[in-house]
């Protein structure tokens, strides 16, 4: 989701779910070392709990990330042992790591040293020809004796040669079914389910089994589609379902907040298009703030016109 995750979307996003779990892009626990910590880290706090998402494959850089995570008041730290983009595995961290559990151990357990964070690990249910259920399990059980408190488990294995990460989002088949017998066989352990999960409806029937979902782009692209989420599986009976013109609202100060510090109003307003759709006008809505928004000058006056337009049409 790099690109995608970043702090604006985020206060987009708590807009519509007040409780469930944000995830930053993931950082390189290297660029980390060397580069702007603030930068990197700074987030909102309306955002909390939010767990910080590192690549890396160095158990010391990875414990100095997980330290810099407490500092910065994150709710957790993510490894990244799921990612099989080319550049990542250069790298050697993402996905490829799933050959080495050892490895993902080692930095498991610096990082769970380093830091008074809950560690987790979202991974893939296997990498290659390395697929077998037996090998998944080792990887679990291997990395859990390192002290990893819960699993995001992506349901598809990783084909790291061959298939860029876009398709290997969608052409190795879904094997839901690995990831519940995963759960039965070690119930002491949280396993989430990550991968094709399209729906609000879709993530309930896996929560009959699964201690939790993950859900990316289609967060991303159909944002109030889950405004439901409080209610349906947090249980709070007093959250109101978000309207856009609401999500839009409660993302003002944010950008009054950001442009006022010298940021550009277009890192923020690229990712509202998703905000209208399915109804009448909503292309007309979307261009007029595009257009607006890229302006050099645009301030947090466009959001408010295009908020003001869609409380006159009741959306």
């Amino acid at each position: 989701m790099l690109d995608y995750t970043d702090r604006h979307f985020r206060v987009l996003i708590r807009q519509v779910s007040r409780h469930a779990l944000l995830y930053s892009e993931m950082v390189v626990a290297q660029a980390l070392h060397h580069g702007d910590k603030s930068k990197l880290l700074s987030f909102d706090p309306i955002e909390k709990p939010l767990a910080l998402q590192l690549g890396g494959d160095s158990p010391e850089l990875l414990a100095a990330a997980a330290e810099w995570a407490q500092k910065w008041d994150y709710s957790e730290v993510n490894l990244n042992v799921g990612c099989p983009s080319a550049k990542v595995q250069q790298g050697r961290f993402g996905a490829c790591l799933m050959a080495d559990p050892k490895r993902v151990a080692d930095c498991v357990s610096a990082m769970a040293e380093a830091s008074g964070l809950p560690i987790t690990v979202k991974h893939r249910i296997g990498i290659d020809n390395h697929d077998s259920y037996a090998e998944l399990l080792n990887f679990v059980d291997t990395v859990a004796a390192a002290g990893c408190q819960r699993f995001i488990v992506h349901a598809r294995k990783a084909w790291l040669e061959g298939l860029d990460p876009k398709q290997n989002r969608t052409v190795p088949p879904l094997r839901y079914d690995l990831v519940q017998k995963l759960k039965q066989d070690r119930s002491d352990l949280i396993l989430e389910l990550n991968g094709g999960l399209e729906s609000l409806e879709s993530c309930q029937t896996h929560l009959l089994w699964a201690d939790g979902v993950m859900v990316g782009r289609a967060a991303y692209h159909h944002p109030l589609q889950w405004n439901r989420v409080d209610q349906e599986v947090f249980n709070d009976l007093e959250a109101m379902p978000a309207r856009a013109s609401t999500v839009l609202r409660g993302i003002l100060p944010h950008a009054e907040r950001w442009c006022a510090s010298g940021g550009k109003l277009w890192p923020i307003a690229r990712h509202l298009v998703h905000l209208v759709e399915g109804v009448s006008g909503a292309r007309h809505w979307r261009r007029g703030l595009v257009e607006a928004a890229a302006k050099a000058n645009a301030g947090p006056q466009v959001l408010e016109k295009a908020c003001l337009q869609l409380e006159e049409r009741g959306l």
